[in-house]
């Protein structure tokens, strides 16, 4: 990269994840600001735009702007759309995003994918690298999005080197901000777990997330890696450790989703879930710590207070309230 100033497209850009990046770039670069679900307010910002990939506008901010680099937060979760409109969205709307890079000559792009692609099972090893083969659209339909968009970003960084392509793949994000299926567990007064079962999970804040995704831009290495802490907890101590009352539920995949959803006051609950929590998913983070000078700055124990403490703040102003 030279050392002139770049303008960078960041996507999801009204998410705590986007945002925590582009606090990153601001001093530094020129932010272009995309969301499809609302236009995002950042104080320094006046790039910012709501606008979805698959319609005409999008191409139009590429012609307006002479963009030099992507990077792509915007990653519908499945507690945000149904499967249609996650594969429109993650899949398509992805695609449509690299071949306009293509089109205007961009020259890099990172994409934020995730740990689910693997899948949970109970055969997984005990650290899963990058070479571990993507299970998870073969073991849940909601996931098929997930590993698509992979495999469309697989094509890209092959057929289109110029775009010099790197995919993260973190583990859970946490952290303030973030409204993540797993991060609104952590944030409930009940929450879930499956008699018999507390797997091992990784967390990773939400400004370590950030410094991963901004490592990636700043050290332009193509490829795909697993972001994740070296330290891990079980499901159920995590619960204890937000302050989490946990509600035990039958193993039944069937009747789990709607279960939880109506324990934990939820309009959703994504029902590939279940598997979660019943079988560890430990990605090998070592790759990316080693070649991009990654080590996070936040522990467990300082993911869990923050939710902890929120869950307190929460309750004395509902004291405060009644009284």
């Amino acid at each position: 990269m030279s050392e002139q100033r770049k303008t960078v497209l960041v996507t999801g850009a009204a998410g705590a994840l986007a945002r925590a990046v582009i606090r990153r770039l601001l001093p530094d670069h020129d932010i272009v600001a995309v969301d499809f679900r609302k236009r995002a307010d950042i104080e320094g910002l006046t790039n910012t735009y709501k606008v979805d990939f698959n319609k005409r506008g999008f191409e139009d901010l590429f012609r307006r702007h002479q963009i030099d680099g992507v990077i792509h937060v915007g990653r519908i979760g499945t507690h945000e759309s149904n499967l249609t409109g996650r594969y429109n969205s993650n899949v398509l709307g992805t695609q449509r995003l690299l071949n306009l890079c293509v089109k205007y000559e961009v020259r890099q792009v990172v994409v934020l994918s995730t740990f689910f692609v693997y899948g949970a099972h109970a055969q997984n090893p005990t650290l899963l690298d990058e070479e571990a083969p993507l299970k998870a659209s073969g073991l849940t339909h909601d996931l098929i999005d997930t590993v698509e968009l992979e495999n469309l970003c697989n094509v890209y960084l092959w057929k289109h080197p110029e775009l010099h392509i790197t995919v993260l793949r973190p583990c859970h994000i946490a952290g303030p901000g973030v409204r993540n299926s797993m991060s609104r567990l952590l944030s409930s007064h009940l929450a879930p777990t499956l008699l018999g079962f507390s797997p091992m999970m990784q967390f990773i804040h939400v400004e370590d997330m950030a410094e991963a995704l901004f490592l990636a831009w700043n050290k332009v290495k193509p490829g795909i890696f697993n972001v994740a802490p070296k330290d891990w907890v079980g499901y159920q101590d995590a619960l204890l450790a937000c302050g989490c009352t946990r509600v035990p539920l039958v193993s039944i995949p069937g009747l789990i989703p709607h279960q939880i959803a109506k324990i934990l006051n939820l309009k959703s609950f994504p029902s590939h879930l279940v598997n979660y929590f019943k079988y560890p998913v430990i990605i090998d983070g070592s790759a990316f710590a080693e070649q991009f000078g990654f080590k996070p700055r936040f522990k467990l124990d300082q993911i869990f207070r923050y939710y902890r403490e929120k869950k307190r703040r929460e309750d004395l102003l509902s004291m405060f309230r009644e009284a």
